[in-house]
């Protein structure tokens, strides 16, 4: 530093080092619980960080969306602190907030918020075709992988089984595999079916009915109509037929939405700039993943909703005219 004393070029020194300090002090981080590396719901907190992360230098807000247990362990997270978001289905931010099984042993939610919701997603059922599983009733006395806990499958499954008077006892083997797991299990025959609650295309599925003959299962019958005449978060879905290989025609389920939430305590600046950096850029969004491609914005900002806005995107929707 020519021309400066040793005590000016202290001084600039040091003070770099707190300008240094006190922007690193404001940078804030935030976490998107997610599910599984083969969901949708990972790509999709993956592609959100990755426009909340462009935005960087402007907002100073840094993302990651880490695999996580699904649906039901992201609203847990959200509930302990240690995701700030988190995305789920639509009828796990309902049950949440009123405090309904799986979440019957905690305290309602009164403050999840809603803050977009994403791709549609079916309850979905694919079987070996070697174990004759032509519909629903047909996997009684099957070997039948209903899910890990803590995800939407599990959840969605075992209210099935409740509305048909099922329990474990009507399979001959079951098991809580995680998503990444299913398709290697059919295909070594270890189970006879596997579930996912997912957004379609869907890499596990088309997965496994590669390697192995395996057929879409309709989730259909008169304990079904009762469930979503009920159950007015679910509605009536279809797998088109053709997206996967060995089946060519639609296959009937139950479906719902996929929804981000957060929590009323979460800063409106911060789901304000989330929900900037995602709309945005929503065309180059829709891109990132086939179950995307069909999103649009007035959808997605009420369709699904079961718990109010957050203040944040509130503000964003107004600045459209959305809202």
């Amino acid at each position: 530093m020519k021309g400066l004393s040793v005590a000016a070029a202290l001084t600039v020194a040091l003070t770099g080092f707190s300008y240094g300090e006190s922007a690193h002090a404001s940078e804030q981080f935030v976490t998107i619980g997610t599910g599984g590396q083969t969901g949708v719901y990972y790509v999709a907190g993956q592609s959100i960080c990755r426009f909340v992360n462009r935005g960087n230098d402007s907002h100073s807000i840094k993302c990651n969306a880490p695999a996580s247990g699904g649906g039901v362990a992201n609203v847990n997270g959200l509930r302990s602190g240690e995701y700030n978001f988190g995305i789920m289905q639509s009828d796990h931010q309902y049950k949440a907030m009123n405090g309904v099984s799986p979440f019957q042993n905690a305290e309602p939610m009164s403050d999840i918020r809603a803050v977009f919701s994403l791709q549609s997603e079916v309850f979905t059922i694919l079987a070996r075709k070697d174990a004759n599983i032509s519909d629903f009733e047909a996997l009684k006395g099957k070997r039948v992988n209903i899910g890990n806990p803590g995800s939407g499958q599990r959840d969605t499954f075992e209210q099935i089984m409740a509305a048909k008077q099922w329990n474990n006892d009507v399979f001959s083997l079951v098991s809580d595999l995680k998503p990444a797991e299913q398709a290697s299990a059919m295909s070594d025959n270890n189970i006879d079916a596997m579930s996912y609650f997912v957004g379609h295309p869907n890499g596990a599925i088309q997965e496994a009915s590669t390697t192995t003959d395996a057929v879409l299962v309709p989730v259909t019958g008169p304990e079904i109509d009762k469930l979503l005449a009920e159950k007015t978060y679910f509605t009536k879905a279809i797998i088109p037929g053709g997206m996967y290989r060995g089946n060519p025609n639609d296959t009937v389920s139950i479906g719902g939405k996929a929804v981000l939430s957060t929590t009323a305590q979460t800063d409106p600046e911060l789901v304000y700039q989330l929900v900037k950096s995602v709309f945005d850029n929503l065309d180059r969004f829709k891109r990132l993943h086939p179950a995307f491609k069909d999103l649009k914005e007035e959808e997605m900002i009420k369709v699904g909703l079961t718990a109010q806005l957050h203040d944040g995107a509130v503000r964003y929707y107004k600045e459209r005219g959305w809202m």
